[in-house]
């Protein structure tokens, strides 16, 4: 698809692959509504979080108002509009996970990363976030590594999600 075949609205910083795709994912939504969250989740993928430009665009493309585009972001908590780290860790402090250790699991990572939780660490590396349930109960305490479960993840053994073998956003 050259530029001059992209459809009309398309931003200029969406190479051939991505305008195909979102000429393709638009066509088959009935309601340009149902577009958006596809569209947010692709942009994600590839930036790691929606900045206001993304925003913008997705607007722009899906002629919704911006307004509309924040209400979505601002409702579902796994969009991200500030940057985070190449390894995203969920912590759930959930009520089973909690009388599990999660707690103490938070502490430990925070005082080994030196980030406070909702926090990225200067390097870029981890991003610490608290889950209030990951539907893991059996893996009590339950956390994520770039969503996907880890558990059960006892505090002293912390470690294991700061080495485990989980592909960063770049290597998904």
């Amino acid at each position: 698809m050259t530029p001059e075949e992209k459809a009309p609205g398309t931003p200029p910083d969406w190479d051939s692959d991505w305008a195909a795709w979102a000429a393709a994912a638009k066509a088959e939504y009935p309601r340009a509504q149902s577009a958006l969250m596809p569209f947010l989740h692709r942009v994600q993928a590839r930036d790691g979080w929606l900045r206001p430009e993304a925003l913008d665009a997705a607007a722009r493309y899906l002629e919704l108002p911006r307004q509309y585009v924040e209400s979505v972001v601002s409702f579902y908590s796994l969009f991200r509009t500030e940057p985070t780290g190449h390894r995203t860790i969920h912590v759930c402090v959930s009520l089973s996970c909690a009388l599990a250790g999660s707690d103490a699991l938070l502490h430990n990572l925070e005082e080994t990363l030196g980030i406070r939780v909702g926090q990225t660490t200067p390097d870029g590396s981890y991003t610490l976030l608290e889950a209030e349930c990951l539907a893991a109960c059996d893996l009590a305490p339950a956390c994520q590594v770039n969503l996907r479960y880890v558990g059960p993840v006892p505090p002293e053994r912390f470690q294991t999600l700061l080495e485990e073998e989980v592909p960063t956003r770049e290597e998904a």
